[in-house]
């Protein structure tokens, strides 16, 4: 019988693999399989060249793997020994299931090591120009899942109209909804946004404008199946300003300043 392999979750970052970590392309090279997501970046399959690959994505209104199916596919590479790399989208603990993952795999005996990645709550609003704080605009700010109603709405209510920077992830298909809620508790219908699409891949684009005209954005055929956010508050008057500073320094924020609006 073969000795206990391990798993790896590895965060992919915001897709880009000059943004992966190092530790995180060093388990890639090891790795026997990968798992990997819809986000996580099919440029990357160069760092393991070595290793099978395997989808088992999750995306909004798409068959998808249940969760208890790919924590026992992990489970039964590794116990044939396999070096088997769950790479995730950004960060594995942020809306990544990695907590669900380590305790399964915990619980059924595998080692399991957790690779920190770059959560694209941060890096898809830099690559776009836009910093979540900045002094005298935004000291703090909060970053939530746009899946459902009933989960963000409670939270939304609860955040005082243009004190912090709001972040949605996973919230692209509920922008006229959230902009809804928000202007009617009191955010100004004026108040700076941001619709950011695969900040870090080849499928770029960004819009800018006011909260009251971001449920109606039409997003391009080019960019409408890249991972998305929603970015709202004061910093993201600042995106233009930003990306002409910032021009040059990387292809993703090139294409992310000719794709914006507003």
């Amino acid at each position: 019988m073969s000795s206990p392999g391990h798993v790896t979750l590895v965060g992919a970052g915001p897709g880009d693999p000059e943004l992966l970590t190092v530790r995180g392309a060093r388990r890639l090279a090891e790795a026997d399989l990968v798992l990997y997501d819809a986000l996580s970046s099919e440029g990357m399959r160069d760092l393991a060249p070595n290793a099978r690959w395997f989808y088992v994505g999750k995306r909004a209104c798409r068959n998808s793997i249940d969760q208890d199916v790919l924590n026992r596919l992990m489970i039964k590479h590794a116990l044939r020994g396999r070096h088997v790399v769950r790479l995730k989208c950004g960060d594995p603990f942020v809306f990544g299931r990695g907590g669900e993952e380590v305790l399964a795999l915990g619980e059924a005996g595998i080692p399991v090591e957790v690779v920190p990645g770059l959560s694209t709550a941060i890096a898809a609003p830099a690559l776009a120009g836009i910093p979540v704080t900045h002094r005298g605009l935004a000291s703090s700010f909060a970053v939530i899942t746009g899946h459902h109603e009933h989960t963000y709405g409670p939270l939304l209510d609860g955040f005082p109209p243009g004190a912090l920077t709001l972040v949605v992830l996973m919230g692209v298909r509920q922008r006229a909804p959230i902009a809804s809620r928000l202007t009617a508790r009191g955010w100004a219908p004026s108040t700076p946004a941001a619709l950011v699409m695969g900040a870090a891949t080849d499928r770029a684009w960004r819009w800018t404008g006011p909260l009251g005209a971001l449920g109606a954005v039409e997003i391009p055929a080019s960019a409408s199946d890249a991972p998305g956010m929603l970015v709202i508050g004061p910093v993201v008057s600042l995106a233009d300003r930003m990306i002409q500073f910032m021009g040059g320094v990387s292809s993703s924020q090139d294409r992310a300043s000719r794709g914006s609006s507003g």
